[in-house]
């Protein structure tokens, strides 16, 4: 198993099959989202101005009362993301095809709604809700938002209408800066004495030039 300052690496992946519960279910908004990545916030006049949809600008005009919309990533590909929990100290990453896979999931099973507050299952929020979804593919066009264009082919943002007073005002007040998913998935592993697959070693490799950099 391929590790990084002795601490294990892993994938992970979910079942494509609908009936399985190894999916991401909920969107979190957290004050820290894992991915280090804020979202946005836009009222009608931002966002008719924003180049995010530059293709779009007519179809927004200029409102008094805000649309109340945020965007960002919701997970990035090829990403190494720390962890600690009781199982101890680890880093985790998705693969563009796996993003796909929960992303269509995702909306397959209408969990569009599905929000709460810094994972807390007691915390799930009404008038929140996805209503636009992209996948980075430069070969097919799609780009990343502004602000984001370091961000891999394969991660996923999406937008949310926020109808909640309560919930809107938070984000306005920095409360919440980004999205965080949460789900079941498979940990994919190898063996102590087999080669690491190419993509896990570039993972790895990501992270030592990460620390470079910090160092």
């Amino acid at each position: 198993m391929e590790k990084y300052n002795d601490l294990p690496v892993y994938r992970l992946d979910i079942v494509s099959d609908k009936e399985s519960d190894v999916e991401v279910d909920f969107v979190a908004l957290v004050d820290k989202p894992a991915i280090q990545r804020q979202f946005m916030t836009f009222n009608a006049e931002d966002f008719a101005k924003s180049k995010i949809r530059q293709s779009e600008k007519k179809n927004f005009a200029v409102q008094s009362e805000e649309e109340r919309i945020v965007s960002g990533p919701l997970m990035l590909a090829d990403t190494p993301i720390f962890r600690v929990d009781s199982f101890g100290e680890y880093y985790v990453y998705f693969t563009a095809e796996t993003i796909k896979q929960i992303a269509q999931k995702f909306f397959k099973k209408g969990y569009q709604s599905n929000v709460n507050l810094m994972h807390d299952g007691e915390q799930q929020v009404d008038g929140v809700t996805m209503f636009e979804s992209w996948i980075v593919d430069k070969k097919r066009g799609i780009q990343p938002m502004a602000g984001f264009e370091d961000i891999p082919d394969g991660s996923w943002f999406g937008s949310f209408k926020v109808e909640n007073d309560g919930v809107w005002n938070d984000i306005k007040a920095g409360k919440f800066k980004g999205f965080s998913v949460e789900g079941v998935f498979n940990y994919v592993r190898q063996n102590d004495e087999q080669e690491a697959s190419e993509k896990m070693r570039q993972v790895v490799d990501i992270l030592n030039r990460y620390r470079q950099m910090v160092n």
